[in-house]
């Protein structure tokens, strides 16, 4: 078995092992939609190569991994390291929508109307010692 078949799990991806990972199958399918995600990323180590991406923009960055035992896509929007909405997507089509739409400049309440998998997560006001 391949190094991607056995990061990825062919019974739950096979798409993603034929396409060598998560970052090029999540770039094929916004070329193929003309999404506009911006780079795509993965780290260079590791089963993470193949299980990671991230979509980098102005704006943040938009981390998505697989879930390992069911199929599913895991969204994090990350700005300036906090993690502002997450969700979970079923689709890869869902997953570069919601970076495109991010990239565009939606906001995390209109995004998170339009994707109703996507939540807001609240920040917790920081207890101050005294």
């Amino acid at each position: 078995m391949s190094d991607v078949s056995t990061a990825l799990g062919v019974r739950l991806y096979p798409d993603l092992v034929e396409q060598g990972g998560l970052a090029p199958a999540l770039s094929d399918t916004a070329a193929r939609h003309q999404l506009d995600v911006g780079q795509v990323t993965a780290p260079e180590q590791g089963r993470a190569r193949f299980t990671c991406a991230e979509l980098t923009s102005p704006r943040g960055v938009v981390c998505v991994g697989l879930g390992s035992q069911a199929r599913y896509f895991m969204i994090d929007l990350r700005v300036s390291g906090e993690v502002q909405a997450r969700g979970d997507a079923t689709d890869l089509l869902q997953v570069a929508q919601v970076a495109a739409a991010w990239r565009a400049g939606t906001t995390v309440a209109e995004l998170t109307a339009r994707f109703p998998f996507m939540e807001e997560m609240k920040r917790r006001p920081v207890a101050h010692a005294g």
